[in-house]
């Protein structure tokens, strides 16, 4: 995950000046030395470091700061705001044109960055938005990508427009602008065709799209893996056609995260979205204040309970049953064959884990503590049991275990493990009734649509 090496180091800087009662200036720049290096570790740009240490230390060495009752948490809350300021401050939206008017979103990148995907991504999320959005395949050159573009759109149930790979993609766009027109599509977005490297030949295929078509809004994908290299792009890219936005693919892969950290500063330009999975449900708004958060290990509780309203699919009604029945202890494995589906839908168990406050910098505990392949045994347990079973887990006698193992491919002290703790995870919940209050019932579980923990 992105941000895990540099939030693990920050959390250690913090951790240290909590631990002081009083803070000299020395305190501050030593802890401050120990924030630059981790920084341009994670690949931030080196002129953005400088720039950003040298804010916070003006602000923290402030009499206010180092008298005051709380220094240490006073020093951490400048650096969540520097770092919030460094981002952009606030959150940016796709600028769309008013009423029945067509917007045309011409979407670029090099080859590999996963532009294809994503501009299918913001397909969708533009249709969950009401819009009626028009995907148009302007890569003639990368073999398969117009058949890619069709299979994602199809997914999205988002029309594709296509007119094969004999067309100049300037046409192809002019095509499809007038077919938007007449099939009441009101966004046309363009996904133009990616290399290896930024050529003129590439630069001037782009020029020539937005000087033939009104483009209101070019967004730049480019791939986080690639650290500053993102960055470079990404100011390429502003100087010679001009560039509104950014999008940053593959955020949840083994990235140091500093582009996200330097783009805006460097080009100017904000990020709008982050790619975090390959699903063409996995793109998250862009939200500075939130990232931040995430950075320095104080968790993401807003975008966690976002992707369960988002993911699950349960009425009030039921919600309501399911809360009650956690609270009085009474859940079985159908329920947990449900929570299961659930935590899938949003990420994975260590995916939510590592939203939570203080979880931040220990994904790769959170990894070796969340084994996905023995949930998958887990799940095997459960799915080889008879639903008479599931709902009445007292049935369970030895010869009905050893069927269960032998169904589900495991050894049989697997299946009394996980039962016996199956068994304590009720009575724990019977134990944390506070925790499901709230209006309308919506907890810390109510909340998050009913969604279940398994043990």
């Amino acid at each position: 995950m992105a941000f895990e090496s540099l939030t693990d180091k920050l959390q250690n800087v913090f951790k240290n000046l909590r631990g002081k009662g009083r803070l000299t200036e020395e305190d501050v720049r030593t802890a401050l030395k120990e924030v630059k290096m981790a920084l341009l570790e994670a690949d931030v740009n080196f002129r953005v470091v400088k720039q950003f240490v040298k804010s916070v230390e003006e602000r923290a060495v402030g009499a206010d700061v180092l008298n005051g009752l709380n220094p240490g948490q006073m020093v951490i809350k400048i650096v969540n705001e520097e770092m919030v300021a460094l981002m952009g401050s606030e959150t940016t939206e796709i600028t769309l044109q008013p009423g029945k008017a067509v917007t045309v979103i011409m979407m670029c990148g090099l080859q590999g960055a996963g532009k294809t995907t994503t501009t299918a991504k913001i397909a969708g999320k533009l249709k969950l938005k009401g819009k009626k959005p028009l995907l148009v395949a302007c890569d003639v050159y990368r073999p398969a990508a117009i058949k890619q573009l069709q299979i994602n759109g199809e997914k999205q149930q988002v029309d594709v427009f296509s007119m094969g790979e004999n067309h100049r993609p300037v046409n192809i766009a002019k095509a499809a602008l007038e077919h938007a027109e007449k099939n009441g599509h009101n966004v046309v977005i363009l996904d133009t065709a990616g290399r290896l490297h930024i050529d003129e030949e590439m630069m001037a295929e782009l020029k020539e799209i937005k000087d033939s078509v009104t483009v209101h809004q070019t967004l730049l994908v480019v791939d986080a893996m690639t650290g500053q290299d993102a960055v470079n792009v990404a100011k390429d890219f502003d100087e010679k056609i001009g560039i509104d936005g950014v999008v940053l693919s593959k955020m949840d892969g083994d990235s140091r995260g500093g582009a996200a950290l330097s783009v805006r500063a460097v080009t100017g330009r904000p990020i709008l979205y982050v790619g975090m999975g390959e699903k063409l449900s996995d793109l998250e708004q862009f939200y500075p204040e939130r990232m931040a958060s995430r950075i320095l290990g104080m968790g993401d509780v807003l975008t966690l309970i976002e992707k369960a309203q988002q993911n699950i699919d349960i009425d009030e009604e039921k919600e309501k049953q399911m809360a009650a029945r956690m609270k009085k202890g009474k859940f079985d494995f159908e329920d947990y064959l449900e929570s299961m589906k659930q935590m899938r839908n949003m990420g994975g168990l260590s995916s939510l884990l590592g939203m939570l406050p203080g979880m931040g910098g220990k994904m790769g505990d959170l990894e070796s503590m969340v084994d996905e392949k023995q949930l998958a045994h887990m799940e095997a347990i459960v799915l080889s049991m008879t639903p008479a079973e599931r709902q009445n887990p007292k049935l369970l006698n030895p010869s009905r275990k050893a069927r269960i193992a032998r169904g589900s491919g495991v050894d049989i002290s697997l299946v009394n493990r996980f039962i016996k703790q199956f068994e304590q995870s009720q009575k724990m919940m019977k134990q944390i009734p506070g925790m499901m209050g709230g209006k309308k019932g919506r907890g810390m579980f109510g909340g998050l649509g009913g969604m279940k923990f398994p043990f």
